[in-house]
C-alpha cells in the first residue's frame, strides 16, 4: 500500500462497508492488543451473532474492572463510559474477551507469568459482576483467548 498524501478537504477512501443505521445493543470490552482486534471482531460479527457493537479497547481490556488499585483511574474511565452507552445506546448484552500473554498484567498488574492465566480469569468473574451492576437486565457474556499454531481460540467462560 502506498502513502496517500493528506490534503484537507479532499476524500482519500471510501470504505467498501456499508454504513448500518440499527443498533445491535451490545458493546465489547477488549484489551486493545491489535493482534487480536480482527479475531475479536470474528467472534463477535460471526459466532456471536453481532454484526455491529460498541467497542471499548483498552489497555487489558476487562482488568480495569476488576478492582486492581493499579487500575483506579481506568476503572472509573470505563464504568463512565460503559453508563453511557448503556443509556444513550440502550445496551443489553456486554461481552467481556481476555487474552494470554496480555502485557498489562505483567507490565502494570505486575503478575507473574505463573500467576497470569488465573489471575485474568478471576478478573473476567470479576469484571462480569461489576458489569451486571451497571443496570438491570444486562447480560453479560466473557471468553478467554489463546493462541495455537496462528490460530485464536476463545474459551467462553462461565457465567
Amino acid at each position: 500500500m502506498t502513502d496517500v498524501p493528506q490534503q484537507p478537504g479532499r476524500i482519500i477512501y471510501q470504505s467498501r462497508v456499508p454504513f448500518e443505521t440499527d443498533r445491535v445493543r451490545a458493546a465489547a470490552v477488549y484489551c486493545s492488543d491489535g493482534r487480536f482486534g480482527d479475531q475479536i471482531d470474528d467472534l463477535l460479527h460471526d459466532a456471536l451473532g453481532l454484526p455491529r457493537y460498541d467497542r471499548l479497547a483498552v489497555p487489558g481490556g476487562a482488568a480495569c474492572l476488576a478492582h486492581h488499585f493499579a487500575s483506579f483511574f481506568e476503572q472509573e474511565a470505563v464504568v463512565r463510559q460503559l453508563q453511557f452507552l448503556v443509556t444513550v445506546h440502550g445496551l443489553r448484552r456486554i461481552v467481556l474477551v481476555g487474552h494470554e500473554r496480555c502485557a498489562y498484567y505483567s507490565q502494570r498488574l505486575h503478575v507473574s507469568a505463573a500467576d497470569l492465566e488465573a489471575c485474568q480469569r478471576a478478573d473476567l468473574a470479576a469484571s462480569i459482576r461489576r458489569v451486571r451492576s451497571l443496570a438491570d437486565g444486562i447480560h453479560v457474556d466473557a471468553y478467554y483467548a489463546h493462541t495455537h499454531e496462528g490460530r485464536v481460540f476463545f474459551e467462553a467462560l462461565p457465567i
